[in-house]
């Protein structure tokens, strides 16, 4: 009986663990994400794991064994709840082989929402970095107006969205 199993590896493991583990002949799944990320001031894409630490391994119960998944090199170990393994029901590994893009395999993720108009956020980086202001609107492509109270007046400025994290302080949230 073919079964997919969870496997944890060890931190950024993922790619070792998945070639040893097709070397020894198993099956394994990976899904992955293109990621954009900010480096040096830079954005940058990444592909990363969907599920860091984490990947599928379809194992043949009747000709096939968990024992070298142990041990093989980037694993960590076998997922339990208990004194069973946790097991992936194959609708839910083949629903994200569907979700990935399939000419690269990859999982896309959507742009983060932009805040409401009126909503409390901070600047994270460049010449505003630190301040609290109030989202009023999207300004072209990937910036935004933002009031800020400098010298007791609300002023605007245009910052990229990309510098801007949610107020949680001021919106509640924690």
């Amino acid at each position: 009986m073919l079964r997919w199993y969870v496997i944890h590896t060890k931190w950024a493991g993922e790619t070792v663990a998945e070639s040893n583990l097709q070397r020894q002949g198993y099956e394994v799944y990976l899904p992955r994400l293109q990621q954009t990320v900010r480096r040096r001031r830079r954005l940058q894409e990444r592909i990363v794991p969907l599920f860091p630490r984490y990947l599928f391994l379809r194992l043949n119960e009747g000709s096939q064994v968990l024992g070298p998944v142990r041990s093989t090199t980037g694993v960590t170990s076998v997922v339990r709840f208990g004194s069973s393994y946790a097991t992936v029901p194959d609708q839910l590994i083949r629903a994200l082989q569907a979700r990935a893009d399939p000419e690269t395999g990859l999982h896309c993720m959507p742009p983060p929402a932009l805040p409401a108009p009126g909503s409390a956020i901070k600047i994270a980086e460049g010449p505003f970095d630190g301040l609290e202001g109030v989202f009023e609107c999207e300004s072209g492509e990937n910036r935004a107006v933002v009031l800020l109270n400098m010298l007791g007046r609300n002023t605007r400025v245009q910052v990229p969205i990309d510098y801007l994290l949610p107020d949680l302080a001021v919106s509640g949230c924690k």
